[in-house]
């Protein structure tokens, strides 16, 4: 008889121990952890993602529930407390926004909320254009290039060439701005031709802009006619032209009469051309 009692109270002992067991088996889930599966929240338009949502302690099964923008994405269920893995594909601005995720087990009230994410949706830099205010140059001369992209994700890097040669350190710009450099005139070879190359934190998308190239700026000599007007003549030309004129009164107004002689090769010989007419007007 007290064998039996013993025992009975030994199961008994047993059956609260199990039972407390149990009860502490039961455990609520913890807050979950958003975060991105490759690590990085900066992406281009149509690139698949995966979020992956976690809880480290509480008693399964979980239930994993994506929100964007407190509205409903997904919901996946886990048996057990692995990470629930949720692929999204970013197909605009829209797509992209505050992320958040829930988890939720058998014993929780309400569920608990992950941290938030944000992705940044970058824009691929367009083809730059290369320009300049002064489009002749001579040597000696100071001279100014510009390179902008209209479109992409700030900052854009600019890194100016003269052929294949870099002629400038990186250039980053934080807002949308044009890259300008100086430059010198100092031989033939500084007439170019130049080119510019754009690039932002979008991956494998460089571009080169226009080819440009400065001309030089025509140099010319002045001869003196017998009437007293003076000619210009192209100094890299052979054949000199001699332009006369002379004015024609008329009221208010006057007109001057050119006729142009030619001379080639210092030849006495002169053949006229065709009288050419214009009108002045005199302003104050």
């Amino acid at each position: 008889m007290v064998f039996l009692t013993i025992l009975l109270f030994s199961y008994l002992q047993m059956s609260q121990q199990i039972q407390k067991t149990t009860a502490n088996s039961k455990e609520m889930i913890s807050n979950p952890r958003l975060i991105p599966v490759h690590g990085t929240l900066n992406i281009v338009r149509n690139q698949n993602v995966t979020l992956s949502c976690h809880s480290d302690s509480g008693s399964p099964p979980v239930r994993y529930t994506l929100f964007k923008h407190n509205q409903k994405v997904s919901t996946l269920n886990r048996p057990d407390l692995t990470p629930s893995l949720f692929n999204l594909t970013i197909n605009s601005a829209n797509d992209v926004g505050e992320y958040k995720c829930k988890a939720e087990n058998n014993i929780s009230s309400g569920g608990k909320y992950s941290n938030s994410l944000n992705f940044t949706l970058l824009e691929p830099v367009s083809k730059p254009m290369l320009s300049s205010p002064t489009a002749q140059a001579k040597k000696g001369q100071n001279v100014t290039l510009s390179c902008l992209s209209e479109n992409g994700s700030l900052p854009i890097t600019y890194i100016f060439f003269r052929g294949r040669q870099s002629i400038s350190p990186p250039v980053k710009m934080q807002k949308r701005e044009a890259a300008v450099i100086f430059l010198f005139i100092n031989s033939s070879s500084d007439f170019g031709p130049y080119k510019c190359r754009a690039e932002n934190s979008v991956h494998n998308n460089t571009k080169y802009s226009n080819s440009f190239n400065f001309t030089l700026a025509e140099k010319f000599k002045s001869t003196m006619s017998s009437t007293g007007f003076t000619s210009t003549t192209n100094a890299e030309e052979s054949e000199d032209y001699v332009i006369y004129a002379e004015i024609e009164p008329v009221k208010t107004e006057e007109y001057i009469n050119f006729s142009a002689i030619r001379r080639e090769d210092g030849k006495a010989e002169e053949r006229a051309c065709a009288t050419i007419y214009s009108k002045a007007i005199f302003r104050d």
